[in-house]
């Protein structure tokens, strides 16, 4: 949520559930549109399930919808059906800007991560909100994704050529090299797990003097305070 602007962003196992249950209750009719950065069934299990959610059944047609072109063709991870629930499908590419009520936001470059991936920057009044979605580490990644606040998708602890995934050594790079207002780690696969990613961010902000933290479920974010004024 931010600047009047409400936006789920990869809606995996869970999403409605998580929504229903938290405290405060997160309405999906609250919703203005849903971003999927890529067709993996752990970021797009229940993306009809929220369309269908945020539309009321398909009844009150509303809100965008925005995805790479490989999850709307061939085998679709989002429904003929709920494509006609909501105001607009919009397709994902290399570069693209897009506009969602008071915000925009664009996704700079293709990620590597063996289907259409694309990571985001949302462009709010005064700040800007950016995502390193799935990807293998590349060769100036880092300078796509320059905003106050950094999430990144960080599933290993150590690198290994063979999974297209971020690893620790790759986050503290990115973030060493950026120097946002805050980082977020999230997205842990089991080895980041094991090592407790809270004490990993807090070391991490310890060696680099920058805010890091990982997060947890029904975390809240206070942006307000990282705008540029």
């Amino acid at each position: 949520s931010l600047d009047d602007t409400n936006i789920l962003i990869d809606p995996g196992p869970g999403s409605l559930i998580r929504c229903l249950s938290s405290k405060p209750r997160l309405d999906p009719k609250d919703l203005d549109g849903i971003i999927l950065t890529h067709r993996h069934i752990d970021h797009s299990n229940d993306i009809n399930l929220m369309i269908e959610a945020m539309t009321d059944g398909g009844f009150k047609k509303k809100g965008k919808i925005f995805a790479p072109k490989d999850a709307l063709e061939g085998e679709p991870v989002i429904f003929k059906y709920a494509r006609d629930m909501v105001n607009e499908v919009v397709e994902l590419y290399e570069g693209g800007k897009y506009s969602i009520k008071n915000l925009e936001f664009d996704t700079p470059v293709k990620h590597l991560h063996g289907v259409e991936t694309y990571g985001i920057n949302i462009h709010g009044k005064d700040i800007t909100i950016s995502l390193i979605t799935d990807t293998k580490y590349f060769d100036g990644l880092e300078n796509f994704y320059k905003g106050d606040i950094l999430i990144l998708n960080v599933v290993r602890l150590e690198p290994r050529d063979d999974i297209l995934h971020l690893s620790l050594k790759d986050a503290e790079r990115i973030i060493s090299h950026n120097k946002p207002k805050l980082s977020i780690l999230t997205h842990f696969g089991m080895t980041m797990l094991k090592a407790k990613p809270w004490e990993i961010a807090e070391n991490l902000s310890r060696k680099l003097n920058l805010k890091v933290v990982a997060a947890n479920d029904g975390m809240v974010v206070d942006v307000e305070k990282y705008r540029n004024k």
